[in-house]
């Protein structure tokens, strides 16, 4: 359980412009959409990144974080960060997740 580590957790869901973003990006999106995807490689390697990457959802397609950090504070400095966040190309919103780890 992730009480034992002393980190806690948060959920974060990036919203793209548009339903049809993962389908249509312009290369100017795509080329920040590489820096975004580079930019969460990164926080994963560095273990603050759990699990990340793009919901399918046809009707509301978004992007799905789940990191591990020690402080809240720390939170909107890394979204803040993010490339595509910077760009205007996706708007990210948090929540605090009671995760549930392997041991």
């Amino acid at each position: 359980m992730s009480e034992n580590t002393g980190k806690i957790h948060f959920m974060l869901k990036s919203t793209p412009p548009r339903l049809t973003f993962h389908h249509d990006m312009t290369e100017e999106e795509r080329a920040i959409m590489l820096k975004h995807i580079a930019y969460w490689t990164d926080k994963q390697k560095q273990g603050i990144a759990l699990v990340f990457g793009p919901v399918l959802n046809p009707s509301a397609p978004h992007g799905l974080a789940i990191i591990e950090v020690d402080s809240e504070a720390q939170v909107p400095k890394l979204v803040d960060e993010d490339p595509a966040v910077i760009a205007g190309i996706m708007t990210t919103e948090f929540y605090p997740m009671k995760a549930v780890l392997p041991n």
